[in-house]
């Protein structure tokens, strides 16, 4: 198979497998959504979505969060782990919102990236998932499965988006980034895989996935 072949199985197993779509992160608004995935770095959306609930009680919106000092955002958000640099991303990014951007959360690449403890993939993920905008967040889950699936080198994230995007109609971008993570947890895991068993891998795996 090409790679565009592989794609295109790609895509339709995993629209057959998750014909509905929706971000695993609770969130009420493109704010609350921003604050959930600056908490999402190395934490699992389950503790985040644990978490979530007892920080936006004290403040859900730029301007409740930038009243707030630093340190009590910083206990409450321990357990989401990176809590110092978290805790002083969600508050600079809260002043800044209500100060330069009127309280919304901006609706660009080039103003999100600009917030502090927000990268691209953060970015990403809230023009997608807050806004419409076709993008295609790649964080190491989908960095991983998209190299055993040979749609990519897997030399970097920043190579595999953009592989990913060659190969994947723009229309699609949005609900296939989540598809691939629910598959990622549920057939094709980083630990415990079984290639044998995996409706993508056992026909378009790495071959050395098989040894």
């Amino acid at each position: 198979m090409t790679r565009k072949e592989k794609a295109a199985f790609v895509a339709e197993k995993l629209a057959e497998l998750y014909p509905r779509t929706s971000i695993p992160l609770d969130h009420e608004d493109p704010y609350t959504l921003l604050v959930a995935v600056v908490l999402s770095a190395q934490c699992t959306d389950k503790k985040v979505n644990e978490i979530t609930p007892l920080l936006f009680a004290k403040a859900r919106t730029p301007q409740q969060m930038m009243k707030l000092r630093v340190e009590e955002i910083q206990d409450i958000i321990r357990p989401c782990g990176l809590s110092p640099m978290k805790s002083k991303g969600i508050h600079g990014l809260s002043r800044i919102i209500v100060e330069e951007h009127g309280g919304k959360v901006p609706q660009s690449f080039e103003a999100l990236e600009a917030l502090p403890g927000v990268g691209h993939k953060t970015a990403s993920v809230v023009m997608a998932q807050a806004f419409g905008v076709p993008a295609f967040p790649v964080d190491t889950h989908i960095h991983r499965l998209a190299y055993r699936w040979t749609l990519t080198t897997g030399k970097s994230v920043e190579q595999t988006e953009a592989d990913l995007k060659k190969l994947f109609p723009e229309n699609t971008w949005n609900d296939l980034h989540l598809r691939i993570i629910y598959f990622g947890r549920e057939y094709c895991p980083a630990k415990g895989h079984e290639p044998l068993k995996c409706p993508i891998c056992n026909v378009i795996g790495r071959k050395e996935l098989f040894v």
